[in-house]
Parts: structure tokens; sequence; C-alpha cells
């Protein structure tokens, strides 16, 4: 499991940086409120990502279920923030549906997170 560990904490480490510059592209750009709300998501969910690393290694929730809720958080973030930054920038979407899909498997993560600390550890 540490190499998974490691592998979310790079992701969330990008993830975070990712969302640092969406941050001051939005406060730079006139018209760029998508990328306000992108950045908040990256940034909310990497730290999310972290504390699932952490709670995980610590053996506090299940480790499986929550390192694949902390993998569902990065790839739903990716298509959250990627629809929306596309959509400013390019005019057109990643694909149909990519943000409220992307929305959707944040729900299904968190609730993951919520099993994962329901179930009994061994």
């Amino acid at each position: 499991m540490s190499r998974a560990y490691r592998i979310l904490t790079v992701l969330a480490g990008i993830m975070g940086a990712d969302g640092i510059v969406l941050a001051a592209a939005s406060a730079h750009q006139p018209d760029a409120s998508r990328l306000a709300s992108a950045s908040s998501m990256l940034l909310f969910h990497a730290t999310a990502v972290l504390g699932i690393v952490v709670l995980a290694e610590r053996a506090i929730v299940h480790a499986r279920i929550g390192i694949a809720s902390a993998f569902g958080f990065v790839i739903a973030s990716a298509l959250f923030a990627g629809d929306l930054s596309l959509r400013q920038y390019a005019g057109h979407s990643l694909f149909p549906m990519a943000a409220p899909t992307g929305g959707t498997l944040l729900i299904l993560s968190w609730l993951a997170v919520a099993v994962a600390a329901a179930w009994p550890r061994s």
C-alpha cells in the first residue's frame, strides 16, 4: 500500500499546484468565474486525498476502500476542473457531461469514505 500512498501524495501535490494556478488565473482575468470553481474543487479535494492517505496509513479507515475513494477524488476533480477550464479557454467541453460525471464521482467517493470509516478493520 505504501506505493499507492506515495502516488496519491504526488497527485495531491499536483492537484494543489493546479488549484493555485487556476486561482491566480481567475483573479487576473476578466470573466473567469468558472476557474474559481475549478480551483476550489482542486484545492479542497487535494487536501481530502492527503487526509485519506493519512487515515488509511494509520488504519483509521479501511485502507482499500479509502484508497479507492482517494483515487476517485483525483479522477473526479480532474474531470470537473478540466471541463471548466476547457470551457473557459477553448469554448467547449472536455466531453458531454464531463463536469456532472466528475461531480457524481465525487459524491460516490465521499460516500466511500463513510463506508471506509464504518468498515471493520482486522
